[in-house]
């Protein structure tokens, strides 16, 4: 299974939910079954690591990040990845625009798996301050937990 997170500039939202899926998949014995990335509709810091704070907010809880670059979503990860996950409206309308027809259906939204939440787009961080990229984090932990949970039945499939 190969999963793609993607926001804007790949630099807050997509590298935390790339993280700490791959942490959760890890966790839970299915490391080796699942590829995780992440990219950018508007990739505007090509090769850049996380921002700071997204480093930080995720190494509270153990994971590091800082070796992710970002990267803009190319035509071809429509074709590779199983699953897009979108962080934001925004975002979700750019990849539905840009993705070949018949790779549609594979885009969704990141927070369609916490519907607790009570909203289907996730804040964008980067012009706030520590505390929301704590707010995201804690939002995408339980996206991530609730996605790991839907693809369970897939993963352990091999």
């Amino acid at each position: 299974m190969k999963l793609l997170f993607c926001c804007m500039g790949n630099i807050c939202r997509s590298p935390m939910a790339e993280g700490l899926f791959r942490h959760l998949a890890e966790n839970a014995g299915f490391g080796d079954v699942v590829f995780v990335d992440s990219a950018g509709t508007h990739a505007n810091f090509p090769d850049a690591p996380p921002d700071p704070r997204a480093q930080k907010a995720m190494a509270e809880l153990g994971i590091d990040i800082s070796g992710q670059r970002a990267r803009a979503v190319r035509r071809a990860d429509f074709e590779r990845f199983d699953l897009v996950l979108a962080m934001d409206g925004h975002n979700f309308d750019t990849l539905r625009y840009i993705c070949p027809k018949q790779h549609v259906h594979k885009i969704v939204r990141m927070l369609d798996y916490a519907p607790r939440l009570g909203t289907r787009s996730l804040p964008d961080p980067f012009h706030a301050d520590d505390a929301a990229f704590i707010e995201v984090r804690e939002m995408l932990e339980a996206a991530t937990a609730g996605l790991l949970e839907a693809l369970r039945p897939n993963l352990a499939a091999g």
